[in-house]
């Protein structure tokens, strides 16, 4: 049984990005973003500043993976930096994901759930922010790989 499980884990793996397949694709960008719910059941959402790429567009909070960081800590520090919040990685809890093709990048953005949250969200980088229902969000100009995420995010708090 061990050795079947083992082949069965190598197999599935296989293709996974690995730090040695990622030299490999230089245009690979995983990002990590979060949904920090409200009791409402109210999102959080930040508008991208003037000056930046993909300006004036809403997008759920986060940011770039740095060399050999774990997706759930680069959110932390990212949420930290942006927002000026203390998040628990154990509270993350990995939802959904997406891809797109941003001019010369292929972008793998991983979304997370987050209810619990130390401290109240900022605008710490010039951005603007607002809570929104996940029905209200198809009505705003998101980035390409957030928009898929809207209909996910809403089945699985359907759920």
């Amino acid at each position: 049984m061990v050795t079947t499980l083992a082949f069965f884990h190598r197999a599935v793996n296989k293709n996974f990005p690995t730090a040695t397949k990622l030299k490999k694709n230089p245009t690979m960008l995983i990002v990590t973003a979060a949904a920090l719910i409200r009791a409402a059941g109210l999102i959080l959402l930040q508008k991208r500043p003037e000056g930046r790429d993909m300006a004036g567009l809403w997008e759920f909070p986060g940011g770039k993976l740095e060399p050999s960081e774990q997706a759930e800590a680069a959110l932390a520090r990212e949420l930290d930096e942006e927002l000026g919040i203390s998040v628990d990685p154990q509270n993350l809890a990995p939802t959904c994901f997406a891809s797109a093709k941003i001019r010369d990048k292929d972008l793998l953005l991983l979304l997370y759930c987050c209810r619990e949250w130390q401290g109240t969200p900022q605008p710490l980088e010039g951005q603007e922010l607002d809570w929104f229902a996940v029905k209200d969000m198809y009505r705003l100009p998101m980035p390409p790989a957030d928009l898929p995420l809207i209909d996910l995010l809403e089945r699985i708090l359907r759920d």
